[in-house]
Order: structure tokens, then sequence, then C-alpha cells
């Protein structure tokens, strides 16, 4: 009786629990479409152009080179003509020294000093280098000392240097802002997801000389749709390039508890039953067909193999992979 008695209080626990959450989840979602229905975006006049660009994934779960090391999170080095952004630090799970960020770098032959300007699309952990970081709203490029450039950073939300890190200063961006000519944070995208709550999430736009823009996205949680609608309305040029994570963990995911697939329960504005769906990714496709990008490169940290082989029959020839230390140039 009292096993029995035990096991009702704990459903009873757990039932209410998933009531005050899919509450917050409706109100939260009713709030992002109010925040993003109020922002008033206008086509920008002269974003400028850059030459040259690239993108080099210094963090991601897949590499073609044994001395790199993977993991499900993030960290770009785009190179637009001589400017040289670190986009997001990565997830260091670890909490390692050097971490595999740091790792790859050296490896790579790059270093924090060359940076000109550092970007975070969001705040999450795989993002910013870990738990602790998301908790604290700060970023570590390792969990032990690393000297950085007092370079401007950029994030969607206020985000400080850690102790391992200490100097830049962030400047938050809500709305579209040319960053330098030719480089633009197309500005944040509200969204509120189930267990992560209110995320704010910006993304990149290079636009290049001659061929258009680029998009470099963090994880997507805005949508793909709605980072092509913001892109559209920002720009006269034509899409070029979609490069980035999308947060499609169908059919598989990079984070799992036992059967339990945590990123695809995370990065979804459903209840955790309904979640992310093969539909999901078949609308994205659809979406990215209808302005033609000459490149899509999808980022395996949160999306499934299942979903990259559905982008490659996609896209075929236009897809390329993202792997760390392929380079992917413009």
């Amino acid at each position: 009786m009292i096993a029995l008695y035990i096991l009702f209080v704990l459903i009873a626990l757990i039932t209410l629990i998933f009531i005050k959450k899919i509450r917050q989840l409706n109100k939260g979602k009713k709030q992002a479409d109010a925040e993003l229905a109020g922002m008033k975006i206008k086509k920008l006049s002269s974003p400028g152009t850059v030459e040259a660009l690239s993108i080099l994934p210094l963090v991601d779960y897949y590499t073609d080179n044994t001395d790199l090391k993977t993991e499900p999170g993030v960290s770009y080095l785009i190179s637009a003509d001589d400017t040289k952004i670190l986009m997001d630090v990565g997830f260091n799970k670890k909490k390692e020294h050097p971490s595999p960020l740091l790792h790859n770098m050296e490896t790579l032959g790059i270093s924090a000093s060359d940076l000109d300007m550092i970007f975070f699309s969001h705040l999450h952990l795989d993002h910013v280098g870990g738990m602790t970081e998301q908790k604290e709203k700060t970023f570590s490029l390792s969990q032990g000392p690393v000297s950085i450039p007092n370079v401007p950073v950029y994030s969607p939300i206020e985000i400080s240097a850690s102790r391992w890190n200490p100097g830049p200063e962030n400047h938050v961006i809500a709305d579209p802002t040319v960053l330098k000519d030719g480089i633009v944070s197309i500005g944040i995208i509200p969204r509120y997801l189930f267990l992560m709550g209110h995320t704010l999430e910006n993304s990149l736009a290079i636009n290049v000389a001659g061929k258009g823009i680029a998009l470099i996205i963090g994880c997507g949680h805005q949508t793909i749709e709605r980072i092509i609608e913001r892109a559209l309305d920002l720009f006269d040029e034509p899409i070029y390039a979609i490069i980035g994570g999308l947060h499609y963990p169908v059919n598989g995911g990079r984070i799992m508890i036992g059967p339990l697939n945590i990123q695809r329960i995370v990065g979804s504005d459903r209840p955790p039953w309904i979640s992310i769906q093969e539909s999901d990714v078949k609308s994205a496709i659809a979406a990215i067909k209808k302005v033609s990008p000459k490149i899509v490169a999808l980022s395996p940290h949160d999306s499934s193999d299942w979903c990259i082989d559905q982008f490659k029959q996609a896209f075929g020839d236009t897809y390329v992979d993202v792997k760390v230390g392929q380079k992917i140039t413009l």
C-alpha cells in the first residue's frame, strides 16, 4: 500500500510539473510571437560587400582528420576578406584544458591573437563553452588561461568573458546591424522552447560580391523559414549559401540519456511527446529550395545522420559536409 501511495504521489507531481510547463510554453510562445511581430525590419540600404569568404569549422561533431577533436558543439572561424570572426566557442563538455576548440585551433595553426571579432549566435551551453558558462552568462574558450585580444564581442543578450579569458567587452545586438562592410547580424528572432525557455538567437549574413548572401547559423532555433524570411526582408541580393546548425535531431540525436533524445526535446516549442518531426525537416528543405542557394551545409552537431542524408538527397551537388578542419570557401 505504501509503495502504491508513493507511486501515486510521484505520478501526480510529474503531472503537475508537466501542466505547469505546458502553461509556461503556451504563454512563452505568445510572448515570443508578439515580440517578433513588433520588430520593425527595414531593408538595409548599403550593407557593403566582401570579396572573399571562408568558414572553417573548429568545433563540430565530425571530422576526417584524426588529429582533431570533435564534440556536439559549434565554433566556426569565419574569414571575410581580412576580418577573422570567431562564431561561438563550442561545448567543452568534459571541462578540459586545452578544450577541443583550443586543441583544434593549435593543430590548425590558428591563434586567438588573430581574431578581430567574436560573435555569439545564442547562449546555450554548446556554444558558450559549457553548462557553467550558460548559467553564469559567460563564455570560455577553454577551462584554463587563454589570452585573447580586446576585440568586440557581439551577442543577442548580455554575456561576459570568463576568468579564463578576460578582456573583451560585450555588445548586445537585438536589431539587424552592419558590424563591418558586408558583415551583418540579422538581428534576434525570438522563440520559446519547451525546456530552454525564452531563446534569442542571431545569425550572421555576409554579402559576398558577385554572389550574394551567405547565412551562417548557430543552431537555427529561430527556424530556417524565419531566417530566410528575415534575410529576404533585409537584402536585395540573393541567398547564395546556408551554412550551420538547424537543430533537426530526428530519428537519432547526439546527446542521449538511454533511449531519450534530449536534443529533440530541448530544441522544440512543442510538448515533448510531439517535439521535432520528419515533417519539420521536409518543410525546411522546401523553404531552402525556394531560394535556390548554391551551397547548403548542415552542421551535424544538432542534426541526425538521417536528417543529413535527407539534405544530401534533396540538394545533391549543392550540399557540402560540415566537418572540423574542412574549410568551406565561397
